[in-house]
């Protein structure tokens, strides 16, 4: 069975453009990579959590933040790896300066015998959306794509959120 994975990709309208808010991953390994390097904030849940519920805790563990809804189901994509990536949306503003990401222990240098905690998430930024499919890893562009298709339509989110809620039922 495939890995689940769940998250929430955070917009705002700035000025005249359309941004969205990505997390970069901590560690050493992706210290140095940058394009093709974020991600929208998410993480594995099990059978018995809600997939909304996973993506609304793991958006808090990785940045510090609890957002607040409505969430609007994207819909769900198999990355390369082949686990699935199911995202919501939602409206909002944050400061990434206030980032605070939960921790994981990690042995390192490898093979040394000492551990070291790395931060999940070692920085957060906003991009607009052309920005943002460059910095973005490829099996997650098609999350861009779709809140800026619903964006640029206007839709009103409790309708949106209504007609898009069987992706998830």
């Amino acid at each position: 069975m495939a890995k689940t994975s769940a998250g929430l990709l955070m917009y705002r309208n700035a000025v005249r453009t359309l941004q969205v808010l990505l997390v970069h991953p901590g560690g050493p390994f992706w210290a140095k990579k940058d394009d093709g390097a974020w991600s929208i904030p998410k993480g594995e849940f099990g059978e018995a959590e809600v997939p909304l519920d996973a993506a609304i805790r793991e958006f808090n563990e990785e940045t510090g933040l609890t957002p607040g809804g409505p969430f609007i189901p994207l819909g769900s994509a198999k990355q390369p790896g082949g686990k699935v990536v199911s995202v919501w949306t939602f409206h909002g503003d944050w400061d990434p300066a206030t980032l605070r990401s939960n921790v994981f222990v990690l042995e390192w240098p490898p093979k040394s015998g000492m551990t070291r905690e790395f931060p999940e998430v070692d920085r957060a930024a906003w991009f607009d959306t052309r920005e943002a499919r460059r910095k973005i890893l490829p099996g997650q562009v098609t999350f861009i794509d779709q809140v800026e298709a619903l964006v640029s339509k206007g839709s009103n989110v409790g309708a949106a959120e209504q007609r898009q809620r069987s992706l998830f039922d």
